[in-house]
């Protein structure tokens, strides 16, 4: 059985998929600290506080064919995997805030995390939680913590990019798969940033420290380099200083087009009722259980919340930044918690990185799910990306079963507005042609007219 392309690095054990679920074997030489990490209460706590998921285990190691093995865990499945690429500032900020708990608590017990990545984190009933068991290692008093570097790089530094600099640069994560270099983030952010001790702490200091080819860890005598003695004091004063970095950092949201599209869509009062109605039913009138659905274009995830009545999960994506923050908000306000906001641009989705390609899977890799809800994006596809309606045919049936899309027309004001300002060269973008285009990988199903607008919703069904 071979570990999944993202678990190599760690020593200590591995994650492997067999019959549909996902299991992590623990190697022999992690079996006193796991059993020691498991008699010391912290497993017990961490899960009773929804900080890290839970687990099953078994002595069975015969399934992955390794003499290696000491156990295999099955954990608590998640059902959606995200990156924080794809995460809103604030779902960035509480993953970070979780990581500091995990590790306070952890210290309180006697252990410390080897590892801050922000790939140990996922995103359960709008919630994150910690993910991985192996990252617990018994704490030696007076020894530093190794992985300081590792959560500036992954939390803090891209937490300050996107509040003092831009929100997009969150995307740096995709080029720098251990995190934002700090070196990069020292250079990026405001001069002003210097006069935040915090920051000039955490970021700027410690860059000039990388800079001048020292660590955190390490500082140089006259017999060479030594480990820096840390008391278990220090540490928590450290974790309380990153604790208040993260807190203090705010994101001034800025006003997009896509943040107020509601308040500024064209449907009428009724229209707009009448399409909540629309894609209640056409989601209800689907036959198979729903465990997923991807809600493209989500917005602010008005529609999200329809379809959250009629799955165990609605993937909630947007391009716009702003429209996802608000939705992740009001998903943690208000609820329903079965939905994930994701930023993510479909025209140019999240692609696969590290080692091989393939260390973090692509955006259309993770696309399992059972429907696609897909509600005026059609024209930005089409017209705004120049995307032909076959392509885009072609893309949503190889993700899910069923599709509930809305055609939007060339009279349609919105798109009018799209054509202001290029040549119409898209002779094909009509219902004839659209119906066509998807009419080679689906059925249609199900069309109604939105009342008192030029649009149609279609609940369509693969081949």
């Amino acid at each position: 059985m071979e570990p999944l392309s993202s678990s190599f690095r760690d020593p200590s054990g591995f994650v492997f998929a067999f019959s549909e679920c996902v299991y992590r074997q623990v190697n022999k030489r992690f079996a006193e600290t796991y059993d020691a990490f498991m008699e010391s209460g912290l497993y017990e706590k961490l899960v009773s506080r929804g900080l890290l998921v839970s687990h099953e285990e078994t002595v069975d190691g015969s399934v992955t064919g390794t003499t290696d093995c000491y156990k295999i865990l099955k954990p608590q499945q998640i059902p959606f995997i995200s990156y924080p690429y794809e995460w809103s500032f604030s779902q960035l900020k509480d993953a970070a805030m979780l990581t500091l708990r995990v590790q306070h608590e952890a210290i309180k017990h006697g252990f410390i995390l080897k590892d801050a990545s922000a790939y140990n984190v996922q995103f359960i009933d709008s919630k994150p939680v910690f993910i991985d068991t192996l990252s617990f290692e018994k704490y030696v008093p007076g020894s530093p913590w190794v992985a300081y570097k590792q959560f500036c790089q992954h939390f803090l530094a891209p937490l300050a990019l996107m509040a003092f600099t831009d929100v997009e640069l969150s995307k740096l994560m995709i080029s720098h798969i251990d995190g934002v270099p700090l070196p990069l983030a020292s250079k990026l952010l405001p001069v002003k940033t210097r006069l935040n001790y915090s920051l000039a702490t955490h970021i700027h200091l410690h860059a000039k420290m990388q800079q001048q080819h020292s660590d955190a860890a390490v500082k140089k005598t006259a017999k060479g380099f030594k480990s820096v003695s840390l008391s278990e004091q220090g540490l928590r004063a450290m974790m309380e200083a990153l604790a208040s970095a993260v807190q203090k950092l705010k994101w001034k949201m800025p006003e997009t087009e896509w943040g107020d599209y509601y308040a500024n869509t064209n449907y009428s009062g009724r229209a707009g009722d009448e399409k909540r109605a629309l894609v209640d039913s056409f989601l209800k009138d689907i036959p198979d259980s729903l465990a997923i659905i991807q809600d493209f274009g989500a917005n602010t995830g008005e529609f999200s919340r329809i379809a959250a009545k009629h799955c165990e999960l609605v993937v909630s994506q947007d391009i716009d930044p702003v429209a996802v923050e608000l939705n992740y908000r009001n998903v943690n306000e208000n609820g329903p918690t079965n939905i994930l906001p994701l930023i993510q641009d479909l025209s140019s989705p999240s692609p696969a990185i590290g080692w091989g390609n393939a260390e973090r899977s692509s955006f259309i890799e993770r696309s399992h799910g059972d429907a696609l809800l897909v509600l005026a994006l059609i024209h930005h596809l089409a017209i705004s990306n120049n995307v032909p309606l076959s392509n885009i045919a072609k893309l949503f049936s190889g993700m899910t079963r069923w599709l509930v899309i809305e055609f939007v027309p060339k009279a349609d004001s919105q798109v009018v507005r799209l054509l202001t300002t290029r040549e119409d060269i898209f002779e094909n973008y009509t219902r004839q042609g659209f119906e066509d285009a998807f009419l080679q990988y689906y059925t249609i199903e199900k069309t109604a007219p939105i009342p008192e607008s030029e649009r149609l919703l279609y609940l369509m069904k693969t081949r």
